[in-house]
């Protein structure tokens, strides 16, 4: 997927800034599809001249008396937007959407090195604006906007060959129960309140969180000090269930349904399960044998009632880690 503004950047003629203008208009007639020309100035910057903007003051009463024998210098755009190019395309657009009226049209510079590398025309940098927000929705959850299983792949490729890491494997117990009690509306609230309490808790510069599907949620850490963000997650996850059950389910604290084997009766709270896979005493060649020991941590995890943790197939403190 093209994201940066050097990916997208095509070659512009440079011209000197003392070229005659004259030279400039035999230029532009013989490249009719020509937008713009660089211009080089003598301290070593470029300005920009624009096709419409060179003809605008040409085409003026006097305009081509007075330019076409005047250096191309004088009637360019001494501080066009010049952007570096490893700039994401999607803040250049920005940049470029708050420019002038009169410029807004006009092509962005790219640079490199010290070099002008191209410049890209607004037309062409929306189009992969579009393009680029196009794939990453591919990418992302629907219902909470957090990267998908695709991404997540890729980080727990990308984690393999780290010194430490932790890999969370973040779900909600019962939540079938609460989506045939609450209906499917409350139930994509929860996850959706869900997902931005865990994502302010483990979305941080040497950690990455995502939205597997369903209720299913996961953190990658390059660490292994995730004891403490676990107790916080469980904490505020009880203070905030509380917000979507009715006053006499919680005082129960259960509600009326249909359990796993079929039968109705009481069904407990909607409850977190948190199962941590680390490679503190285990090497992990790939990506298939960390799912495969989640999988079995996760079994112990809903063995339990309650909110808890299990990492490596340990219970963290029971008294700061499960709340039943």
């Amino acid at each position: 997927m093209l994201t940066k503004i050097g990916e997208i950047a095509e070659s512009i003629p440079v011209v000197d800034a003392r070229t005659k203008c004259e030279a400039v208009d035999d230029l532009f007639k013989r490249n009719p599809k020509l937008e713009g020309l660089a211009i080089a100035c003598e301290d070593g910057t470029n300005a920009l001249m624009m096709r419409v903007h060179f003809y605008q003051q040409i085409g003026t009463r006097y305009g081509y008396t007075l330019f076409m024998n005047r250096p191309v210098g004088m009637m360019s755009n001494a501080r066009p937007l010049l952007v570096d190019e490893f700039e994401l395309i999607t803040d250049v657009s920005i940049q470029a959407m708050n420019r002038p009226a009169e410029e807004l049209y006009d092509l962005v510079l790219v640079s490199g090195g010290g070099e002008l590398r191209g410049a890209v025309s607004v037309r062409h940098l929306l189009l992969s604006v579009a393009d680029v927000r196009t794939q990453i929705a591919t990418f992302m959850n629907p219902l909470t906007g957090l990267p998908g299983n695709r991404i997540i792949e890729d980080r727990l490729n990308q984690i393999l060959g780290l010194e430490k890491f932790s890999v969370l494997y973040i779900d909600l117990d019962q939540f079938k129960s609460f989506n045939d009690g609450y209906g499917f509306k409350q139930g994509d609230l929860l996850l959706q309140a869900t997902a931005n309490l865990l994502s302010e808790i483990f979305n941080q510069s040497d950690s990455f969180f995502g939205h597997i599907g369903g209720d299913d949620y996961v953190a990658i850490l390059h660490h292994h000090h995730y004891e403490e963000a676990c107790g916080v997650a469980i904490e505020k996850f009880e203070q905030l269930k509380r917000d979507f059950y009715r006053h006499e389910d919680l005082m129960r604290g259960a509600v009326t349904g249909e359990n796993r084997y079929g039968s109705r009766g009481l069904i407990p709270l909607v409850s977190l399960s948190i199962a941590v896979v680390t490679n503190r005493s285990r090497h992990y060649e790939n990506i298939d044998e960390i799912v495969e020991e989640s999988a079995r941590i996760k079994k112990r995890c809903k063995a339990v009632q309650g909110s808890i943790v299990f990492a490596d197939g340990q219970t963290l403190n029971k008294e700061s880690c499960c709340v039943e």
